[in-house]
């Protein structure tokens, strides 16, 4: 399959969201990986923390410091020529706003990165706010936050009762306003997430929060079927119904595009 080799920009993603369109996200973890995920057609790579999970084989992401972020991204970078390339800020990155700045330019200038991504809103909206006025676009990650999973008491569903998905609605709205680019929501329910994403201009990714989101992210492993232990319900196989890696990655990034994942099944009500 064929794609415009043209670099995906935050105005095309933006503009994708107005028309109605859909963008694939996933994730990508050096440059072998990150050529299969960009040539396929993939439009946002993220250079997650998960690959404390995946990569390192820590039980959480929170083990991950910014200098495995800045490798790593640095690597995914020698190989993305049209996808943009986001990369997460890791646990206590921007705990303070000296840290954020500091390591926001790491991951810009050392690791390559287009675009960074950090958990929560709430404290985190004055560093949104600073990190916009100079110049860093900004994911800002709602709803499960594998950084603070120790306090969450688990991998739990957010936004079930009402008190939280009313939080979740106020969160985004600020961070939208504080000058985050765009909004990426983990497991929260398809209904909640179908609300978030009409009610704010900038896209929203999801992961486990239904088909309404602007778009999709998943982890590689997962979509590749070698994820040790039990898949996310949100997840998918591609691998099982491809004949190779670079065939698994492609469905993946047209079952997102037309619309046919994620199914109910990958969905929380």
């Amino acid at each position: 399959m064929s794609h415009e080799r043209k670099p995906v920009t935050l105005t095309q993603l933006r503009n994708m969201k107005a028309a109605g369109d859909k963008f694939s996200c996933l994730t990508a973890y050096d440059a072998g990986f990150a050529r299969v995920v960009d040539e396929a057609g993939v439009d946002v790579i993220l250079v997650g923390d998960s690959l404390g999970m995946v990569v390192q084989g820590h039980k959480t992401t929170v083990p991950v410091t910014v200098d495995d972020m800045v490798y790593h991204s640095k690597l995914v970078a020698r190989s993305c020529e049209r996808a943009l390339l986001m990369v997460d800020m890791p646990f206590m990155a921007y705990a303070t706003m000296e840290q954020a700045l500091v390591n926001a330019m790491r991951l810009m200038q050392e690791g390559g990165g287009q675009i960074v991504k950090l958990e929560g809103s709430g404290v985190q909206l004055d560093i949104v706010r600073e990190l916009a006025l100079r110049g860093v676009p900004v994911c800002a990650h709602l709803g499960l936050q594998p950084q603070v999973v120790h306090k969450l008491g688990g991998y739990r569903v957010q936004g079930r009762d009402e008190a939280g998905a009313q939080a979740m609605r106020n969160s985004a709205r600020a961070l939208e306003d504080a000058g985050a680019d765009m909004l990426l929501l983990e497991c929260v329910p398809r209904a909640l997430a179908a609300e978030i994403t009409a009610s704010v201009s900038i896209p929203v990714i999801g992961i486990g929060a239904g088909p309404d989101t602007d778009a999709q992210v998943l982890v590689l492993h997962d979509i590749l079927g070698i994820t040790p232990g039990k898949v996310p319900r949100f997840s998918h196989n591609f691998m099982a119904e491809a004949g190779s890696i670079q065939a698994a990655v492609a469905a993946y990034a047209a079952a997102v595009r037309e619309r046919r994942f994620p199914a109910p099944q990958h969905c929380f009500e």
